[in-house]
């Protein structure tokens, strides 16, 4: 099946970027004269997605108001001759169809999407964070989906890390290798020692099997369902691959890698 939907949780509490976080969600952070989420949402759409669910917790208002079309605004900048800003502001309203789901504690990525359950249906769909934004000729998304149509199995996204890094990412142990495709052996979250040198990057293809496993996942750890829970368990009875995407990657949930994003965008932007 076609990968026509993506999910976006956005429910998190951004507490690497508090105290501003305590009103302004990180996803909407501003990269240059876009929020972090917006970067997600046209990657997505330059990627053949037709429908978006962002997941959002409390306090994630902000979020819907952006994607939410306000005539009022509209028509006072069509009275000021503002038709580029117009035009801006129509871009963001059309890009997709997009729904909202509220997930209303935050009780880990995994709960989220079965937040979203009703909405995705039993489709295979794709999941993007907010926290990892690339820039690359083909879209990130893109090439997952496209590496997900070869090997018909649920896929990840991975970036060669130094090791002594591994205790901040998921980390996998592949079994096979062929060139940037890997067909994953195990994964473990965040060990102290390193695996291998693949980590876990925030997008994926899930698929119904995946899915239906993490519903099923009894691993949670301090109350949390992660999405690797329903990973490891899908493992243990079918394949799932790992694909290290072209381009270059931004940590946008990390300060240094946040500033570094902005720096980066700014100068392909035309500044006015």
């Amino acid at each position: 099946m076609k990968i026509r939907k993506a999910v976006i949780p956005a429910a998190g509490l951004g507490t690497r970027f508090f105290p501003i976080t305590k009103s302004i969600p990180k996803e909407m952070l501003p990269i240059v004269d876009k929020p972090c989420i917006q970067y997600l949402v046209e990657e997505a759409v330059a990627s053949g997605i037709k429908e978006i669910i962002i997941i959002t917790g409390n306090g994630k208002n902000s979020i819907k108001d952006y994607f939410t079309p306000d005539k009022a605004l509209i028509k006072e900048l069509k009275e000021k001759g503002k038709s580029n800003l117009v035009r801006d502001l129509e871009k963001i309203e059309k890009m997709a169809k997009i729904t909202f789901v509220k997930q209303d504690k935050p009780l880990g990525d995994g709960h989220a999407l079965l937040c979203a359950s009703e909405q995705i249906g039993n489709e295979p769909f794709a999941v993007m964070f907010a926290d990892d934004i690339y820039d690359s000729q083909v879209p990130a998304l893109k090439q997952l989906i496209q590496q997900y149509e070869k090997v018909k199995t649920p896929i990840i996204n991975l970036l060669k890390i130094d090791k002594k890094d591994s205790k901040k990412y998921g980390m996998i142990v592949p079994e096979k290798s062929k060139g940037r495709l890997h067909l994953i052996k195990s994964l473990v979250e965040k060990p102290t020692k390193a695996p291998s040198n693949l980590a876990i990057i925030g997008k994926y293809i899930v698929t119904k099997e995946l899915f239906d496993n993490l519903k099923s996942a009894n691993g949670k750890e301090k109350g949390e369902l992660r999405l690797i829970d329903g990973m490891i368990r899908h493992l243990k009875t079918s394949p799932i691959h790992g694909y290290e995407i072209k381009g270059r990657r931004f940590d946008a949930g990390d300060k240094k890698g946040y500033l570094e994003a902005v720096i980066h965008f700014a100068k392909k932007t035309k500044l006015d």
